[in-house]
């Protein structure tokens, strides 16, 4: 990223790079168990998201008035359900209504569908299974937490302050960018945003405007969230028209979506139910 002819300057450069690239990796020790010392990693931070590339009207905009928050702690461990068996965790969260609301959705939205799967080769019936599983199809509220609170508390974290942080950064960059206002910008307890649940840095690099208003709003706009999630399937790979089971390179690609074997057996399981199988 950054050359020079100087060995020492070229470390320094290196160094630099690194925490450019992953903002927090340079800082684990910054980190903390909790609320002491949020306040000074805030005021540490706030140079690294400015040089980042975040401009300091959005850092401050971002950041004010932001607070420790333990409840986001305890969910963070506290997750059991991707430790239940396949069975288990497919009877949990997919139901006879799931289903039939989803084939509601698919014959409200074909049109739309169509248009998404020809230009990024995915089907209805992964974008639809993919909705419903995260939020419910938007019932669910796409949760209701700060999520700058969230990511910054998580950031400073110690379990995995760096993942955090970057995800705190692109944050930032969303609300420097316009595209959601700081008082919209709320979502899942560990910074997920709209109705399917990406996280900032997945919305920064796949968030496409598809029904042309000019903002990627994937809160209440159904032709955007559906095709950035198409759009960020194909960018992992997603092969047009081919099966996407179990050993299948397509059900690779939804691992890039949830590493949870069980999650990703239940989107390609409740998709093929959709599609009549």
């Amino acid at each position: 990223m950054i050359g020079t002819t100087s060995t020492t300057t070229h470390a320094a450069a290196l160094a630099l790079a690194a925490t450019i690239a992953f903002p927090g990796a340079a800082f684990a020790a910054a980190c903390g168990n909790g609320p002491g010392g949020f306040d000074a990693w805030i005021a540490a931070y706030k140079p690294r998201a400015n040089a980042a590339g975040i401009s300091e009207k959005a850092i401050a905009a971002g950041l004010a008035g932001v607070s420790y928050d333990a409840n986001v702690i305890r969910l963070d461990r506290g997750q059991k359900s991707f430790k239940l068996s396949f069975e288990q965790f497919y009877a949990r969260r997919v139901s006879s209504s799931l289903l039939a609301r989803g084939r509601q959705r698919i014959a409200t939205h074909k049109a739309l569908l169509d248009r998404i799967e020809k230009q990024y080769g995915v089907p209805g019936e992964i974008l639809i299974s993919i909705w419903g599983l995260e939020t419910n199809y938007g019932a669910d509220g796409g949760g209701g937490k700060s999520i700058v609170r969230s990511l910054a508390t998580l950031a400073y974290d110690c379990r995995r302050s760096a993942f955090f942080e970057k995800e705190l950064t692109a944050a930032l960059q969303i609300i420097d960018r316009g595209d959601i206002a700081v008082s919209q910008m709320t979502g899942g307890w560990a910074g997920e945003i709209g109705q399917v649940q990406f996280l900032p840095s997945s919305y920064v690099k796949h968030a496409v405007d598809f029904d042309g208003d000019g903002r990627r709003n994937l809160k209440t706009s159904v032709p955007d969230m559906l095709a950035s999630t198409a759009k960020f399937l194909k960018s992992y790979g997603w092969k047009a028209g081919q099966p996407w089971g179990p050993g299948t390179a397509n059900y690779a690609v939804i691992r890039d979506w949830n590493r949870a074997e069980v999650y990703q057996k239940t989107i390609a399981i409740m998709a093929q139910k959709l599609a009549g199988g």
